[in-house]
């Protein structure tokens, strides 16, 4: 579920895919997000130390700067850009990671009608 609880979407880790991906089907849509992003997003919001706006936008809208949407495409982040890997679908990052490391155990999530913010555990 997203973080406002708007939206229902299933997730799930291809580990026969190279590299292993995060597969996120929403509705009929199928995004691909490096897998990477599980260790990679929970080590960045440690070092954020404190809440981070998700900020989540779709590809061909800017990403709000120091969000975790901003990150997951920053050319300084481990993987020196995008972690959303399906041309035209590589955004939302900050719409479906989140939940998923709040399902995982690894961060705390708000879960507000809009403006949702997450931080490590």
């Amino acid at each position: 579920m997203t973080a406002p609880g708007s939206s229902s979407y299933t997730m799930y880790r291809d580990e026969q895919a190279d590299p292993p991906l995060l597969v996120c089907q929403v509705g009929a849509t199928r995004l691909t997000y490096l897998a990477a992003a599980v260790d990679d997003l929970v080590s960045w919001l440690r070092e954020q130390g404190d809440w981070v706006d998700l900020g989540a936008a779709d590809e061909q809208k800017p990403a709000a700067p120091g969000t975790v949407e901003a990150w997951g495409r920053d050319e300084a982040n481990p993987v020196g850009g995008w972690y959303g890997q399906r041309k035209g679908y590589r955004g939302r990052f900050g719409m479906y990671l989140p939940p998923l490391l709040e399902e995982l155990g690894l961060v705390e999530l708000t879960h507000e009608k809009r403006g949702n913010r997450v931080r490590a555990i």
